[in-house]
């Protein structure tokens, strides 16, 4: 069981972390944070610093959207869970609630090594192309420094079918479930990449054993 600011994770309950994909104003993240409460979500989660493929996507508003998601955070008692692209950012995220690692950094050893140092809560996704016994080599990478607050996410691997955005590994995450003592989670929407999925794969995690 991985506590999040007194938000059991493994536990009897399923945890449900929601927020904008990009942080962009306080107003934005004040309207979301109330309606994902109101909904039962128990964890406030927003991009601050964005891993976009493109260089000329938006990439976020960085430490001032991490300062927007906290504030907000606070106000309505979410902690708040947000990624870190680099390690020499780790300074910015002392008052976040769990530190997100994205897929493309899920290999990125370092910077696992020094989360393992730094203590807070780690959300590690898979990386989109990473064996399940890769994925949980990264766990150890962050374990073997003395961390042992890690949540495993299964947000989709690249395959060739193009109707999903990745395809969702049920089979992988039910198998993590089997061979790793860590709490693990899946990502519906970053799979689906249509709202109209979501739903559906949402609960068919959870029916896979999700925490």
């Amino acid at each position: 069981v991985v506590n999040v600011s007194g938000i059991e994770i493994g536990g009897e309950k399923i945890v449900v972390a929601a927020g904008p994909c990009s942080v962009e104003s306080e107003e934005q993240v004040e309207s979301v944070a109330k309606a994902i409460k109101s909904a039962g979500a128990k964890l406030l989660r927003g991009g601050t610093y964005k891993p976009r493929t493109s260089p000329y996507s938006f990439q976020g508003l960085g430490s001032e959207g991490v300062r927007i998601l906290k504030k907000v955070g606070d106000s309505l008692s979410l902690p708040i869970v947000t990624e870190i692209l680099d390690v020499r950012s780790l300074d910015v995220f002392k008052n976040v609630d769990m530190i997100q690692v994205g897929t493309r950094n899920s290999q990125n050893f370092p910077l696992l090594r020094e989360l393992g140092k730094f203590g807070k809560p780690v959300l590690l996704k898979r990386g989109m192309s990473t064996t399940v016994e890769e994925w949980m080599a990264s766990a150890d990478y962050i374990l073997y420094e003395g961390n042992g607050n890690v949540v495993l996410c299964e947000r989709g691997v690249r395959t060739f079918e193009k109707v999903t955005r990745f395809t969702l590994d049920i089979g992988g995450m039910a198998a993590v479930k089997l061979l790793s003592h860590l709490p693990v989670c899946a990502d519906p929407s970053h799979s689906a990449g249509k709202r109209e999925l979501v739903q559906s794969l949402f609960l068919a995690a959870v029916a896979a054993g999700a925490d």
